[in-house]
């Protein structure tokens, strides 16, 4: 399953938004229905899981997290705390709860972009942040595929 676009979409005044179309349609040839949604622990965005995504993620960092240690057990709970889990409504239809638009400093305006697994939900204001200018990009890009693995 890969998301990609760069959609642009306005949440209405209760905070409910349109999931993209071309992004339902990878939804339901996977056969997924539930989304988990969480702020992005490195942006000031949200990022919408698949269901299946988001599970392999918690079974990654639970296979980190020692039950007995305090640290991972605080890293653990605050990762989860901060996600909720979603369903689209029958017209593909989702609610962002107000402590999530105000953690992406969204008002109305929002970016959706498909990054690989996951879905990015960006305040349209905030959406020069998330990328580099072009000449910097094509270096960074270029020194990322030069990396032998």
């Amino acid at each position: 399953m890969r998301f990609l676009g760069n959609i642009e979409a306005k949440t209405d005044a209760k905070g409910r938004i349109f999931l993209p179309a071309l992004f339902r349609k990878v939804l339901q040839a996977a056969g997924e229905e539930v989304l988990v949604m969480r702020k992005d622990v490195h942006q000031r965005c949200l990022v919408l899981y698949p269901e299946s995504t988001w599970n392999r993620r918690m079974d990654a960092l639970l296979e980190k997290v020692n039950e007995w240690d305090d640290v991972g057990q605080q890293v653990l709970r605050q990762y989860v705390s901060e996600a909720e889990v979603l369903t689209l409504d029958g017209n593909g239809r989702f609610l962002i709860p107000k402590r999530y638009l105000q953690m992406a400093d969204i008002e109305q305006g929002v970016r959706f972009i498909g990054i690989n697994d996951a879905i990015e939900i960006w305040a349209v204001e905030k959406t020069q942040q998330p990328f580099l200018p072009q000449e910097e990009f094509a270096e960074k890009l270029k020194a990322i595929m030069a990396t032998n693995h």
